[in-house]
């Protein structure tokens, strides 16, 4: 089978979000599977591929000069769609003002030009598109292949101007939205099967708020809509392997955690008043962990909010977005330096040091489309304490509410929802033998990539079967 798969992140070389995680994974695994994927993503400037090839598109008028630079990176087949407005140093902002590309319709079109353009000249089996970045493609060419939409967040749908309807040469009744274009509409109404990230985000987005505006029409997809939880990549995230760790361990083996912890403490310049934790005996203080965007959706004030309410657990934050978010940490950290640190930015060793030396993970989200950051701090031994939305509600059980449960859930979103529950987290972290069997709950779980591979290899076979008639 051969998947053309368009992506506008994919990770290593070009990571905002999730999605870069999401789309790597994803790929890698459905070759592990035998299918033959070719991705597809905007060329951004600076990314070298193994064996390169270069072509010119076929692609209308409006968009310009269009090229192909195809070949591998690190083993996978990579395709680079290559336009002057498309190289650009961040995908979506621009970092002196941390604002939209004014000109971000003009070149994701452009880049759902060249998406339809390499359709129609591979003639893949089946065309895989990811959030709304690649979502006009299937305006754009015709007949095409069976095309699987995966909804990575409601939250970004490329609303943009009526114009573009105009550069669109089939269906664009379908993209008019609100009085304009929107490319995540016109794809939902096209795709032969849209995929959310999670079962219960998929059941999530046919109501408001969590449909941001488009619940009604994924209410009509019906059995067309369904959700397939993201994994995360187990070689990259497995302490029995991880070199940017203290100690490596294991669910069988968990002493290295103990030395992640410690080394933890000693760089961010806390007491280690827990050694006795550390060995299985007597009181300490938690250290919960937040790896994350620095957005309202994220939870970030909620949290600030719940640890300042929170005595006996301590705060280790690592993100950026927000400024306003970004202050508020700066302010906590500062006036509680023995109890909140705060690192401005993305720094993937020291993320991964914090999964590794963290006792619990705080993820307390408004809304979570799937979320990354629960599983892997899950297969690293650290307890998640999670709000009860999305791909959170799908990974997380409350260990107080499940027997044999994997961490703790918050009853409310609020701060004081959040705050009870790192209480309860704090207590069970406490007792040692409940502790080590939350830890080992967590571990022994498979959350890579394998099984939701296995989902969208048997969606890709449905809609072979099955294609829907355009």
């Amino acid at each position: 089978m051969r998947v053309l798969f368009a992506t506008a992140e994919l990770a290593p070389i070009v990571r905002v979000g999730g999605l870069a995680e999401a789309a790597a994974g994803l790929a890698r695994a459905l070759r592990g599977l035998g299918v033959d994927v070719e991705v597809v993503l905007p060329d951004y400037g600076g990314i070298a591929l193994d064996g390169e090839r270069v072509a010119p598109l076929d692609v209308p008028a409006w968009a310009g000069a269009v090229v192909a630079r195809s070949g591998t990176l690190d083993g996978l087949p990579l395709t680079l769609v290559a336009a002057p407005e498309l190289a650009r140093p961040h995908p979506y902002n621009d970092p002196a003002t941390g604002l939209g590309w004014p000109d971000n319709d003009r070149r994701f079109f452009v880049f759902a030009a060249g998406v339809a353009a390499l359709a129609a000249a591979r003639a893949p089996d089946v065309l895989h598109l990811n959030d709304w970045h690649t979502a006009a493609a299937l305006g754009m060419v015709y007949p095409r292949p069976p095309a699987v939409l995966t909804i990575h967040t409601m939250g970004y749908q490329g609303h943009t101007d009526a114009r573009w309807l105009d550069v669109l040469p089939h269906f664009p009744e379908r993209y008019e939205w609100g009085g304009g274009c929107n490319p995540l509409a016109g794809a939902l109404a096209l795709a032969e099967r849209v995929v959310a990230v999670s079962p219960t985000y998929a059941r999530e987005i046919v109501e408001a708020p969590h449909g941001f505006g488009l619940e009604t029409r994924l209410a009509t997809l019906g059995a067309r809509l369904g959700g397939i939880r993201n994994g995360i990549d187990d070689g990259v995230w497995n302490p029995a392997t991880d070199r940017a760790i203290a100690a490596r361990y294991n669910a069988a083996l968990p002493r290295g955690k103990a030395r992640c912890r410690a080394a933890l403490l000693a760089e961010l310049g806390w007491a280690d008043d827990d050694a006795s934790v550390a060995a299985g005996s007597g009181p300490g203080t938690p250290i919960a962990a937040m790896v994350t965007r620095l957005t309202d959706q994220k939870g970030v004030g909620v949290a600030l909010d719940a640890i300042a309410r929170t005595g006996g657990v301590r705060l280790a934050l690592l993100g950026a977005g927000d400024p306003a978010l970004a202050r508020l940490a700066r302010a906590l950290a500062a006036r509680e330096p023995q109890r909140v640190a705060f690192r401005e930015g993305y720094d993937d060793a020291y993320g991964h040091r914090l999964f590794a030396g963290a006792d619990l993970l705080l993820m307390p989200s408004r809304f979570e489309p799937c979320g990354l950051a629960q599983m892997q701090a899950m297969a690293y031994g650290t307890i998640p304490v999670v709000t009860n939305v999305g791909g959170l509600h799908d990974t997380v059980q409350d260990d107080d509410a499940t027997p044999g449960g994997t961490g703790f859930v918050a009853r409310s979103g609020d701060a004081a929802g959040v705050a009870e529950a790192l209480q309860r987290a704090a207590a069970a972290w406490r007792d040692a033998p409940r502790r080590r069997a939350l830890q080992r709950r967590g571990m022994s779980i498979d959350w890579s990539w394998r099984g939701p591979a296995a989902e969208y290899l048997a969606l890709y076979n449905a809609v072979l079967a099955a294609p829907l008639s355009r």
